[in-house]
């Protein structure tokens, strides 16, 4: 495969932008034969590339070199250099680089992993002692004790990657648990100009504290005893307690820009990384111009599982992000452990909510005036937002104030309150929030309520200043409270289905723990987040799908040392075919954000089982052609697919494949669109590998979406050996549905798979949609 050019910028931001002679940073991907033997490196040919082109007055600069997901480099340039170099010959693509942010213990037990079991996941994979786990991220804080390395043997000799030192990350700071850990900043800089090292380190080591967190969810050692401001107490673990962990710090404080984070892909494949965890994502745009996609495609194409967050973006719908099929999206449900913090009103109502602070501020059996910050003079709005110099001091002292959820951050709104004279304050979800509460480390005397219970609360300040006895309230912290019921419940942020890409394809794939989760911290990063804030602490208690994607990644590295064998699609199936959808109260489990019960689009396949998935019967294994022929059905050019996947296609064989939906996906989804047609039909071609008992029969059920017929065929697949592959295929009928133009309605249903002893199950949905 010869070199490329590569740049992040689409043609249409460099057509409209093209008058503009400001600089932006590109990856530029150019295709040669091969480099000319006059230059000695591949970056000493890439500057006389670009040389070729510039104006005179820029540097022909190379930000970062990839050899390993794709062959290429990033280069800072100005949109007029960047149509110049897009009308050579050589060039393959031009596609945009996006800044992405970040989407920011008990889950071990709620997962069924317990330590003391004789057989089990942990066991039969030796705790993932052998492989090692990436995670780009902000970087790690490698002092703290869930990266020590006691007990730990030597490090895997396939370890090709290193530790960079600097004068804040020294030759001590990796060991034979923390084995690797690098920095990219270039695109960073490049953009943003010389970082400002007296508030971030030009090294891996952490000032935010999220890739810390999410290291030791995904692989921290146990720590006893562990919480945060005394709750949640117990012993911290991470998924794979003795994988190796490599950190990759590819987030700053103006964010994580692509072409670091597709440097940081490259090191991490070519390191020798089996498990790439990243808790980042943007907005979704078409395959061949997402940098994740592209990197995560080649990191599964040499055997690597990549895991990442589906986006905060919930409860709203098409809110998922990271969708491409060769990743693993991970959404977020709770788990059976809470905060709650009630706030108790001068009328005698108990409303609920939820905190994560020690009470001291408040006098015990003491009521404090109430206020709402909308109604304290300035605009309103900012006010009601508690957004930064918007509260009055002189209406706000000594009271507790009611904020709004919203613009700033959470924790932040409780700084500003805090400054303003504020004794408390009680953060009120918006109708969008609706009742999804996360418990934060406020730096005041603070508490979360849901959207009704702050339409209550307001009110009663309403009709309370219409008396002759004002508002008054305080909160009642209770510290931890275990065996919650129901449980697990989809987190109202969790981001949401369908897939804005390619609706064949349902994301998120599974739910995992991301609720209000224990982990490690780093010293120096006060645990609300906030500036003012410094209190140190070991560890932090975070929400987000960030929190759920490590999960996974913990997950796939056990599944990869109890099944070396096993590709990640087939990693993920096992994942997917074996979650569940029922709550610890037998029922199928609850949408946090509105009560109700939840959907295929909220949790995908449902919520991991790791037990089940070490054992899942059958996987459906997926071919790197398998999604190229994928890219074909979904009328990806030739060009858009090499840029993507690095090879030479040919898509004259593709429609042998069927369509979109018939790549070889655990979850079904038929898409119709109506057009005025009454009867419309389609089908799926399927392919199991057995992975359970060599003589095995299995017989199908199939509960099919209302108003649909679903057949399969055949409906037995007789196995005989292990690694032995069958297919069927399942035939969707249905009747168009009365629509409003634009209008889409979608049912779900399932076709499992049983021998008796395993359960393989994939969602089936049929959305019908009404053309506008």
């Amino acid at each position: 495969m010869g070199f490329f050019l590569f740049f992040f910028l689409s043609l249409l931001s460099l057509a409209s932008s093209a008058s503009r002679d400001h600089h932006k940073t590109f990856i530029v991907r150019v295709q040669n034969n091969a480099k000319p033997s006059i230059f000695t490196t591949h970056k000493h040919w890439y500057e006389s590339s670009l040389a070729s082109v510039l104006s005179p007055s820029t540097p022909a600069q190379v930000l970062h070199v990839y050899d390993t997901v794709f062959h290429g480099f990033s280069a800072k340039l100005s949109p007029t250099d960047a149509l110049n170099l897009q009308t050579l010959p050589h060039i393959l693509a031009v596609i945009p680089e996006q800044v992405r942010r970040l989407h920011t213990t008990r889950s071990p037990h709620f997962l069924g992993l317990q330590t003391t079991d004789s057989a089990g996941l942990l066991k039969e994979s030796d705790f993932g002692s052998d492989l090692v786990i990436g995670v780009l991220d902000t970087g790690v804080w490698p002092e703290r004790q869930s990266f020590n390395d006691r007990d730990l043997g030597p490090v895997p000799s396939k370890w090709k990657g290193q530790c960079v030192t600097t004068k804040d990350f020294g030759p001590g700071s990796c060991n034979k648990k923390l084995i690797g850990a690098r920095f990219f900043c270039s695109g960073y800089e490049a953009s943003n100009g010389k970082m400002n090292e007296t508030s971030e380190f030009r090294s891996p080591r952490d000032t935010d504290g999220h890739g810390t967190h999410t290291a030791s969810i995904a692989a921290g050692r146990y720590v006893f005893p562990a919480s945060t401001l005394g709750y949640a107490k117990g012993v911290a673990a991470g998924m794979a307690p003795k994988a190796r962990l490599a950190a990759y710090k590819v987030c700053w404080t103006a964010g994580c820009f692509d072409s670091d984070i597709l440097a940081a892909f490259d090191a991490a494949v070519a390191d020798g990384v089996d498990v790439i965890s990243l808790s980042v994502g943007g907005v979704v745009v078409p395959y061949h111009l997402d940098a994740i996609a592209i990197g995560a495609f080649s990191a599964a194409d040499q055997g690597v599982f990549v895991s990442a967050s589906a986006g905060n973006g919930g409860p709203g719908g098409l809110t998922v992000t990271n969708v491409a099929p060769w990743v693993a999206t991970i959404g977020a449900g709770t788990i059976d452990r809470d905060f709650p913090a009630d706030v108790k009103l001068g009328n005698g109502k108990v409303v609920p909510g939820v905190s994560v602070y020690n009470g001291l501020g408040l006098s015990p059996g003491r009521m404090y005036p109430l206020v709402y910050g909308g109604t304290g003079g300035g605009d309103g709005y900012s006010s009601s937002l508690c957004l930064e110099g918007s509260l009055d001091p002189k209406f706000v002292k000594g009271k507790m104030v009611v904020c709004d959820r919203g613009i700033n951050s959470r924790a932040a709104k409780g700084e500003v309150v805090k400054k303003a004279g504020g004794i408390g304050m009680i953060l009120a979800n918006g109708v969008f929030d609706g009742e999804g509460l996360v418990a934060d480390c406020h730096v005041l005397p603070a508490t979360a309520v849901g959207a009704s219970n702050g339409d209550e609360i307001r009110g009663y300040i309403v009709s309370a200043s219409k008396s002759k006895s004002p508002a008054t309230a305080t909160i009642l912290f209770k510290g931890t409270r275990l065996g919650v019921r129901p449980a697990p419940v989809v987190a109202s942020f969790s981001a949401r289905g369908p897939n804005p890409e390619t609706p064949e394809i349902l994301k998120p794939d599974v739910i995992a723990p991301g609720l209000n989760i224990l982990a490690a911290w780093p010293d120096k990063v006060g645990p609300s987040g906030v500036s003012s804030d410094s209190r140190n602490i070991e560890f932090n208690i975070l929400s987000g799908t960030s929190m759920a994607c490590p999960h996974v990644s913990g997950l796939a590295a056990l599944l990869k040392v109890a099944h070396p064998e096993w590709s990640p699609a087939a990693i993920k199936s096992a994942l997917m075919t074996t979650a569940y959808t029922v709550d610890n109260r037998g029922e199928t489990m609850l949408d946090e954000s509105n009560g109700n019960t939840s959907t295929v689009l909220d949790f995908g396949s449902g919520h991991v089982h790791p037990t089940k998935a070490m054992d899942p019967g059958l996987v459906y294994d997926i071919t790197t052609m398998d999604y190229i022929d994928f890219l074909c059905n979904s009328n990806y050019t030739i060009n858009n697919i090499r840029v993507l996947t690095r090879k030479n296609v040919d898509c004259s064989g593709a429609k042998r494949a069927g369509h979109v939906g018939n790549l070889n996906y655990p979850s079904l989804s038929a898409v119709f669109q109506q057009y005025g047609r009454r009867n419309m039909s389609t089908h799926f071609i399927r392919r199991v590998t057995n992975v359970g008992d060599p003589n095995s029969i299995y017989k199908v059920t199939i509960q099919p979406p209302s108003g649909t017929v679903v057949t399969v065929k055949p409906e037995q697949l007789v196995f005989r050996r292990v690694g032995q592959k069958l297919n069927f295929l399942v035939r969707v009928q249905t009747m168009a549905v009365k629509l409003s133009p634009g209008g889409t309605s979608m049912k779900t249903g399932s076709i499992v798979w049983s021998d008796g002893k395993h359960e393989v199950t994939s969602p089936l949905t049929v959305t019908m949609q009404q053309p506008i």
